[in-house]
């Protein structure tokens, strides 16, 4: 089993595959986000910045980006805004918030965020307690979104793994699912709506590892749900049964009789009446 980056996955998998070892992937992805206009979008976006902010986002099933109605864009946003504040009121020297891993990795969100701003992105950092985060090196990141993003971005292309949230718009809720579909499989899908029949379009007509409704991540803490990815983020499934069959072989043992079944079912020569009964049987 291994867990981490699709490029790594493909490089596990190539390496197992010398000596046919069987293998479990999950890799993460990009996790969307859609908000329907039926959404509690204040609750929602509480509910978004705590499945962001948790280890800095540093986690396979963090919300990636969010998808809203055009109309609904700015409420949305400050519903994270607001969420994140009532949580982290400070972030420097506040130990319920973590660092980003390494520096590194720290750079890479750095640049990410650079590269979304010269392409025309709205940058906003979520800074409740207005801390200088240039004067530090914790690696604490403020949770910063993006509005405004195009395909041209890396925070668009990448998996983001850290505290930065694009932001994307829809007119309807096709586009949203076209745009999810035309793009890997994502490890997590998250729904926010009380329209059960859009609700239920969203989750016929997509495809995911798993999905959390009215919420981010949870799903992979219910032990009795199968946990896993599907194409690029991963495949193979554990937890419960699932993980007991996944890890298991299951031998099959077949004890034979004292009764010829052989020449009972005419598949023992010479052949004859009870061959051909057989086969007009089996061509039924």
């Amino acid at each position: 089993i291994f867990t981490g980056s699709t490029a790594t996955g493909r490089k596990v998998m190539e390496a197992a595959s010398k000596n046919l070892v069987p293998v479990t992937l999950e890799l993460g992805g990009k996790s969307p986000v859609f908000m329907g206009e039926s959404a509690d979008f204040a609750k929602a976006g509480e509910r978004v910045a705590l499945g962001k902010m948790m280890n800095a986002g540093q986690i396979c099933l963090a919300p990636d980006y969010l998808y809203v109605p055009e109309s609904k864009q700015d409420e949305a946003i400050h519903g994270v805004w607001q969420g994140t504040a009532n949580m982290y009121p400070t972030l420097l020297d506040n130990e319920d918030y973590a660092s980003v891993v390494t520096d590194r990795h720290f750079d890479r969100l750095q640049d990410m965020v650079a590269d979304a701003r010269d392409k025309g992105a709205e940058v906003i950092e979520v800074n409740p307690g207005n801390e200088d985060f240039s004067s530090t090196n914790s690696r604490k990141m403020p949770l910063t979104i993006l509005k405004n993003v195009n395909e041209d971005m890396k925070a668009m292309q990448e998996e983001i793994f850290g505290p930065v949230l694009p932001v994307k718009t829809y007119g309807h809720i096709d586009e949203a699912i076209g745009y999810v579909n035309e793009h890997d499989r994502p490890l997590g899908l998250y729904y926010f709506g009380q329209e059960s029949e859009e609700r239920e379009k969203v989750l016929a007509r997509t495809i995911s590892g798993g999905v959390t409704v009215n919420d981010v991540i949870f799903h992979v803490s219910m032990e009795d749900l199968p946990f896993g990815g599907v194409g690029s983020s991963g495949m193979g499934s554990y937890h419960g049964v699932e993980g007991f069959r996944e890890f298991s072989h299951a031998r099959s043992v077949y004890t034979q009789p004292k009764i010829d079944v052989a020449k009972l079912g005419g598949f023992k020569p010479p052949y004859g009446p009870a061959t051909e009964k057989a086969i007009k049987t089996m061509m039924k």
